[in-house]
């Protein structure tokens, strides 16, 4: 490899474009409207947009990336985590274009991407598993046939995808056809595919991963475990290395059903093979992710390596330079540093950052995607940064990470650090004396979240580009402006860039307010329906995550918002009169 296009944004691009520059190979990086201006672009040593603001017209685009990799003559393709990462279509078109895909086969992503079939092979090799459909599930009447079998709670998931998304945890049989579409388009929305399977739900589960190598000659190696259990709405908070609080048969266990799994399945690359462990330390398989994970650092700090790097020289058709993985050296624990809003619920909090103040010292590193002045918008993901922290042992990376985290400083949008701090004074985290009590839901069930709402960020406005020619010496270009420049330059009535994120007007108690700035994704209730308060009325997305609107009154109900309009929080998306 000579040049590698990475097909993903923010802190993840600019993690491969540094491992790019310690390989010795150049880095090509690509970008929506929105990101035109973003950290990655100015980092990479080329930067092409992929004129569109969608996921699904930039970094979900296949012809786009591989037009851009033509264009800029990369030779190899990475595709970070989330997006095309586990996408067998993308990996064999890259690989179809003549360039090198750094990832898994095609044929093994979609083996243990269809989490249905992994499910199979994990049989196959022994590893242990609970109820779940054979197949994708048809619909809700599927999901209440298995529920009435087996029982609640049960788990409707994404068959085609990982990160949460897609996944629905059913606690009433009411609640199942609402939930199962509601999976089925967080699916389509996330990974272009709605299909979903069921399986049981383990209650107050703790999550355990282990982190798989492989390369092209045969050798797999797990090098340790991560302890990934502290979530909201199954989307992983903090993350640890190795996973504390196992016993050695457990940690045993979770290391060879890694290794079998991917050995039956011929891994090459990188991956995790994930695993729940009920309260009563019964294990149980959940799906292996046939890419980098977001919490890969925790392992390569107690690793001793680049995990980035390796699968660049894995890529390469470079072997393994160890059989066995390195003992650990410390224990490290990761932070996601989202722009959400803990006071209101985990709140998506597009905007833009003021001030960016990260903390250092020993023990201290910091993987971030964005600085002071950078903006985030709510078309993405929320991660704005990863704060890892290492210490000789758990105890003394627990202080490093207090010291840490009170260092921090985000002003101009939300963050999630109000949270983490809290966290690191919660005694079923520490595990001082009581033992380590954090599960999936502990957020949900647990945690007292008396943490203070922030305040809002200003809404971000217009960030698509005024696309139009030029000519340059004779030569017909492309130019594409910030509408946010050419609102200054404008007459005030000039349409074609003017704001579409207006201030909305003074609520009134009939009003239905957007609680996020995002998307109208549907009208639960018709135009003109009666609701009770508290009925689900809409649902909206910012940031890949849904939210449910609640009708707030009783009354009749009027629609001011069309579905797929984009609208600023707070904004008057409905009245009930």
């Amino acid at each position: 490899m000579k040049k590698v296009l990475i097909a993903n944004r923010g802190e993840i691009a600019v993690r491969i474009i540094r491992a790019c520059a310690d390989y010795g190979v150049k880095s090509v990086a690509v970008y929506a409207d929105a990101d035109f201006d973003a950290l990655h672009t100015r980092m990479a040593d080329e930067a092409f947009g992929l004129d569109g603001d969608r996921p699904a017209d930039t970094y979900l685009n296949i012809e786009k990336l591989l037009a851009v990799a033509r264009r800029s003559g990369a030779d190899a393709v990475h595709p970070g985590y989330g997006f095309l990462s586990e996408s067998a279509g993308f990996a064999r078109a890259v690989i179809d274009a003549g360039l090198t895909w750094i990832g898994p086969s095609p044929d093994t992503i979609e083996r243990l991407g269809d989490k249905v079939q992994a499910r199979k092979i994990a049989l196959a090799v022994g590893a242990p598993l609970v109820a779940g459909t054979a197949d994708p599930v048809d619909g809700a009447e599927d999901v209440l046939a298995f529920a009435h079998e087996h029982g609640l709670p049960i788990a409707i998931k994404a068959a085609f995808g990982g990160g949460g998304r897609g996944l629905k945890v059913v606690w009433r049989m009411e609640d199942v056809a609402d939930l199962y579409e509601s999976a089925v388009r967080e699916a389509v929305t996330a990974f272009g595919r709605g299909e979903c399977y069921v399986e049981q739900f383990l209650d107050h589960p703790r999550h355990v991963e282990a982190q798989v190598l492989a390369d092209k000659h045969g050798k797999v190696v797990v090098l340790g475990t991560r302890d990934c259990s502290l979530q909201r709405r199954n989307q992983k908070l903090v993350e640890e290395a190795p996973a504390p609080f196992l016993s050695d048969d457990q940690r045993q266990r979770i290391h060879a059903s890694a290794r079998d799994i991917c050995a039956h399945a011929g891994y090459v690359g990188a991956g995790t093979v994930e695993f729940l462990l009920s309260a009563s330390g019964s294990i149980s398989f959940l799906e292996v992710n046939t890419r980098l994970q977001v919490e890969h650092p925790v392992t390569e700090e107690t690793c001793g390596l680049d995990l980035v790097v390796e699968q660049l020289r894995i890529a390469d058709g470079l072997p393994l330079a160890f059989d066995t993985a390195p003992a650990p050296r410390c224990h490290a624990i990761e932070f996601r540093i989202n722009a959400e809003d803990v006071g209101r619920g985990f709140l998506p909090s597009p905007g833009r950052i003021a001030t960016f103040a990260a903390p250092s010292g020993p023990g201290v590193r910091v993987d971030s995607g964005v600085e002071s002045g950078s903006v985030i918008p709510g078309t993405f993901d929320s991660l704005l940064a990863k704060l890892i922290v290492t210490g000789a042992t758990r105890e003394q990376a627990i202080a490093r990470a207090r010291r840490a985290l009170a260092e921090f400083r985000i002003e101009g949008v939300a963050s999630v650090l109000p949270f983490h701090r809290a966290v690191l004074d919660h005694a079923d985290f520490i595990g001082d004396g009581t033992g380590f009590k954090v599960h999936t839901r502990w957020i949900e069930t647990d945690f007292a979240n008396d943490l203070e709402a922030a305040v809002r960020p200003t809404p971000l406005g217009n960030l698509n580009l005024h696309r139009t020619a030029v000519e340059i010496d004779g030569r017909r270009v492309s130019l594409g402006l910030p509408a946010e420049l050419l609102r200054g330059l404008q007459s005030a009535g000039a349409a074609a860039v003017a704001d579409a994120a207006a201030a909305p007007a003074q609520a009134s108690a009939q009003t239905v307010a957007a609680p996020i700035a995002g998307t109208i994704q549907s009208w639960n209730a018709a135009d003109g329906a009666t609701v009770k308060q508290g009925e689900l009325i809409a649902t909206m997305e910012a940031m890949k995550m849904e939210m449910q609107v609640l009708a707030h009154r009783d009354g009749v109900l009027k629609h001011q918002a069309a579905p797929g309009q984009a609208v600023a929080a707070g904004a008057d998306i409905g009245r009930i009169d």
